[in-house]
């Protein structure tokens, strides 16, 4: 039997509260206080919304190592909104699962050239040592990249019809059958390819 809802039933969602925690709140104004006007400090910012799985049909199990997770600030450019920095909170467990993340998260923003930066939770924040931890996060991407070899085969094409994204696929018909290729995401519908050598 169906429930019928009324005009004077509540949907079951409340609003959250607080939506930061101490720690973040005070992380929060400390990265004001540092970054003034340079960048615009965002919290909690959903890593789908910074990154994308490259070839998403080769790396689709990939998704689930960052769906639902957040990056705890994001800076980013104040005109842009490019991002610039990621920060994450170091929280005092002694789980593998939180050890495992982190590493996640490290490897995460080094593979995208994204400087991150890790702060122990704390209820009070040195403005100095951040500074120092945002210098050292540029650092260490600017010697990662100096030291990877130049290679765009991660690079996935766009459309050269509609520029929308392209996604690897394989010929099933008799002529070239197995040749890889990229077509666009929107196929049928768009006829964009692009052949691979």
């Amino acid at each position: 039997m169906k429930e019928n809802i009324t005009d004077t039933q509540r949907l079951p969602y409340r609003l959250r509260e607080p939506f930061l925690t101490t720690t973040e709140l005070a992380l929060f104004h400390a990265l004001k206080i540092i970054v003034e006007d340079r960048f615009l400090v965002c919290p909690k910012v959903s890593l789908n919304d910074i990154f994308y799985i490259v070839r998403p049909n080769e790396n689709v199990h990939f998704f689930n190592k960052f769906f639902r997770k957040h990056a705890d600030f994001l800076l980013c450019d104040p005109q842009t909104l490019a991002p610039a920095f990621g920060v994450e909170i170091l929280r005092q467990n002694s789980k593998n699962e939180a050890r495992e993340n982190d590493k996640f998260m490290a490897g995460l923003f080094i593979d995208a050239g994204l400087p991150l930066v890790h702060v122990r939770s704390s209820e009070s924040y040195d403005h100095a040592e951040l500074v120092l931890l945002l210098q050292l996060a540029v650092a260490k991407i600017d010697e990662t990249i100096s030291t990877r070899a130049a290679s765009d085969s991660d690079s996935v094409p766009q459309c050269p019809i509609c520029g929308k994204m392209m996604v690897l696929r394989i010929k099933r018909t008799s002529r070239n059958f197995g040749k890889k290729y990229y077509g666009c995401m929107d196929s049928p519908g768009c006829a964009g390819v692009v052949a691979i050598d």
